[in-house]
């Protein structure tokens, strides 16, 4: 509520200076970001979820402000996150008012971010930079990207974005994890013939470490991969994820990984 007010004396200058909530700063105000910030589509997305727990016009409206903002990212082919900033915005304001003008932007930004698939990886490319060191990166983050593509399936009947989402998914199921169910944050590929460069971190502690956020990245998303296409292997990955989690040895009594 606190974060919701301060954002909505922003509304008026949000499109002008088109920059969206991502979080606070210590001094109470508000931390805000770019329309392509991959965290763009949370704070949209936050109120949706809101107004479908309340039914409060208030939130319906204060999410129709924070969303349309955002909506030149559905041509932005530089990101993997499409996913989690348009459909968690877009995705869920159709979802809950069922009108056209959301799901056009929904079905536009899955467009885009099948650009970024490889059919020779079988993946979706995570990042452009560091070119030096990786030829083809892939994060374990992308596993939460797919639902839109999931979803453009269902909502037109085109099976090409389920196609590119359940490669995506084998690719990184077959590859981005350990035998115990820990996951390697990158894995990089050889982008003509899909072979393994290499596995590797850049967020977490160690090539070797599992890092907890990625952890939850693949247990949700092999969890929301079950849940659209009913493939038991996806099912039996995410509980293996969530097995690893809860029988860590020094696993905090709050069951709360402490570093993300």
């Amino acid at each position: 509520m606190k974060c919701a007010d301060k954002a909505k004396k922003e509304e008026k200058n949000a499109a002008r200076r088109r920059v969206i909530p991502r979080s606070i700063n210590k001094d109470g105000s508000l931390a805000m970001v770019h329309p392509h910030d991959w965290c763009s589509g949370f704070f949209a997305g936050s109120l949706w979820q809101v107004y479908a727990y309340t039914h409060d016009d208030y939130w319906r409206q204060a999410a129709i402000s924070w969303t349309w903002p955002i909506e030149e990212a559905k041509w932005h082919r530089g990101t993997h996150d499409l996913g989690f900033m348009m459909y968690d915005s877009f995705g869920k304001a159709y979802e809950l008012t069922g009108e056209r003008s959301y799901l056009d932007v929904v079905l536009q930004s899955a467009k885009t971010l099948m650009t970024r698939y490889s059919p020779k990886v079988k993946s979706i490319r995570s990042w452009d930079h560091n070119r030096e060191v990786w030829s083809y990166p892939v994060i374990i983050d992308n596993m939460m990207n797919l639902e839109m593509l999931f979803r453009a399936t269902q909502l037109t009947g085109d099976s090409i974005y389920w196609n590119i989402a359940v490669n995506h998914a084998n690719t990184t199921l077959k590859n981005h994890f350990r035998t115990d169910y820990s996951s390697y944050h990158v894995v990089d590929y050889h982008p003509e013939n899909g072979e393994v460069r290499m596995k590797c971190t850049h967020q977490g502690y160690s090539d070797d470490s599992f890092w907890s956020r990625g952890q939850a990245w693949g247990l949700y998303g092999f969890a929301m991969c079950y849940r659209f296409t009913k493939d038991p292997a996806y099912l039996k990955q995410s509980e293996g994820i969530a097995d690893f989690f809860l029988n860590l040895p020094n696993m905090p009594e709050t069951s709360s990984p402490t570093g993300t």
